[in-house]
């Protein structure tokens, strides 16, 4: 006996959550996993250590500043480790977006859905760090060379109410896509092999994504809380 068949697309148990970038080239694509943990990770945990010393104040924020500005071969290291890496992981990421697909609708799974909220922050990110860069690497007073003018730098910028909420949103996209990123990295290159192995390790990343995003939010306040609002101007 003949029967019929239902032509209503049917819900799947799931797909396999490390599609990202699927048919481009694997060296390209290994390349962009990499350079997202090293030196991109590296830098953003520097980045955040560098920013915590806000909370110290004006004059210990541009001591963090003039140190960094006085590393050997610091502008070589700024574009090869920093400029560079951001640059092609965040157009090549762009690239695996428009390329996959997140299949929510048919695929209602967590892996789709962290897929999707990858993607999205990780655009939030790469845009708010080409502002970021621009507006206080490239424009305006120059903090290579006036260290300690850096604390009034990032706290005019703050005090505008729209770029505050850049900032937190910002802050918060670019630690979970960082610690979702650290958690694909492993799954990717066989650090965490079994399924057991990647849900305990997705509470380290978890953990280690909240740690980094509350680092973020604290250095953001010393900005504009009551802490240094009369902070002097030093003298350029």
């Amino acid at each position: 006996m003949a029967t019929v068949e239902s032509s209503a697309p049917q819900l799947r148990r799931g797909v396999e959550p490390l599609r990202a970038g699927q048919g481009t080239s694997f060296i390209w694509h290994k390349l962009h996993s990499l350079l997202g943990i090293v030196p991109m990770g590296a830098f953003l945990l520097e980045h955040l250590l560098s920013n915590f010393e806000a909370l110290h104040g004006p004059l210990a924020y541009g001591e963090q500043v003039k140190f960094l500005n006085s590393l050997p071969l610091v502008r070589v290291l700024e574009w090869v480790f920093i400029f560079l890496p951001i640059l092609y992981h965040g157009i090549y990421g762009v690239y695996i977006w428009l390329r996959g697909k997140s299949n929510i609708v048919y695929y209602p799974w967590a892996g789709n859905w962290m897929y999707l909220a990858q993607r999205y922050t990780g655009l939030i990110a790469f845009a708010y760090i080409a502002q970021h860069v621009w507006r206080q690497r490239f424009s305006g007073v120059m903090l290579p060379e006036n260290p300690y003018y850096a604390f009034h730098k990032v706290q005019f910028e703050l005090s505008n109410p729209w770029m505050l909420a850049v900032y937190a949103i910002a802050m918060i996209a670019v630690c979970w896509h960082f610690a979702y990123g650290v958690w694909l990295f492993a799954a990717k290159w066989g650090i965490t092999s079994g399924v057991t192995a990647r849900r305990r390790f997705a509470y380290i990343c978890l953990a280690l994504g909240v740690l980094l995003a509350g680092m973020g939010i604290a250095s953001i306040w010393a900005f504009v809380g009551p802490w240094y609002a009369n902070a002097p101007i030093p003298n350029l």
